[in-house]
């Protein structure tokens, strides 16, 4: 008897300032994940809230354990039975009021929080061509460890939207064993056209491991323009589906004797030469 493999998704949204309705679309996106017989759902970045000014994210800052955007997330992974990574939500740290971390949290299918990242790279950019402005510092304080965790699908690592552009992470969640990543993203329409897919592919060619990359996509109320186009990378760079714009998802099987097969006949990674301490 062959063995099911698992289906993973990649859920898309345009998210707005009000909460009740980002998350009622999650939730029916996720319900829709579900139905497709996805195990592993991935939310975009700012999946619950994408306010006017990037200081209005401050307002729902949530303590770690406790709050409406981590029990959204516990209670659909434990109602619908599948791994959730809930692109990201704005915890408070400790004596902190003026800057949150923008935390990506990975919960299982019994509805427990099972890991934590906190984004490394922020946005602290000009787009001189559409008059865009980002400083992320100055609301969002960086993490600063790598995350791989544990799960049914194989090793997850965990990545967000800027950290893309930063090889040197996906090769650290490489060397953590990471054979899937989860990207939850926010891509520019500028950038996202420039860079977005060959960014994606890149990653997963260079590490040879699946890329689930989940994005905002559309038309938001601060007159920001996401990207989209988010998409399931296979480890040979192929992009197995993508939705383009606004609301929807993408669910596509893991296939864990390809990644093993490509790893194997393919051994670029053994093949490191300059490797860092």
């Amino acid at each position: 008897m062959s063995v099911q493999k698992p289906k993973v998704a990649a859920l898309q949204m345009a998210s707005g300032p009000n909460v009740s309705a980002n998350l009622l679309a999650a939730s029916r996106l996720l319900q829709e994940a579900a139905d497709c017989g996805a195990k592993l759902a991935v939310l975009p970045e700012s999946f619950g809230f994408l306010g006017e000014q990037e200081k209005d994210i401050l307002s729902l800052g949530e303590r770690a354990g406790q709050g409406p955007l981590q029990d959204f997330l516990g209670e659909m992974a434990a109602k619908l039975g599948i791994w959730i990574v809930g692109g990201t939500v704005p915890l408070l740290e400790e004596g902190r009021k003026d800057r949150v971390r923008a935390a990506c949290l990975v919960f299982n299918e019994q509805g427990h929080q099972v890991a934590r990242y906190d984004k490394i790279h922020l946005f602290d950019v000009n787009l001189p061509e559409t008059g865009e402005h980002y400083e992320e510092s100055a609301t969002i304080e960086p993490g600063q460890q790598v995350v791989v965790v544990d799960s049914p699908f194989g090793r997850l690592g965990l990545a967000v939207c800027y950290d893309l552009r930063f090889p040197e992470l996906f090769r650290a969640l490489l060397d953590q064993g990471a054979e899937i990543v989860a990207l939850p993203a926010a891509f520019t329409a500028l950038t996202g056209q420039a860079h977005w897919e060959i960014l994606v592919r890149a990653r997963a060619i260079e590490n040879l491991f699946y890329l689930i990359a989940a994005a905002q996509g559309g038309y938001h109320v601060n007159g920001r323009e996401t990207y989209g186009h988010s998409m399931i990378v296979d480890p040979w760079g192929r992009v197995l589906d993508q939705v383009s714009r606004g609301t929807g998802l993408v669910c596509q099987v893991l296939d864990e004797e390809f990644r093993t097969a490509v790893r194997r006949n393919f051994p670029v990674i053994q093949h490191r030469r300059l490797k860092s301490d």
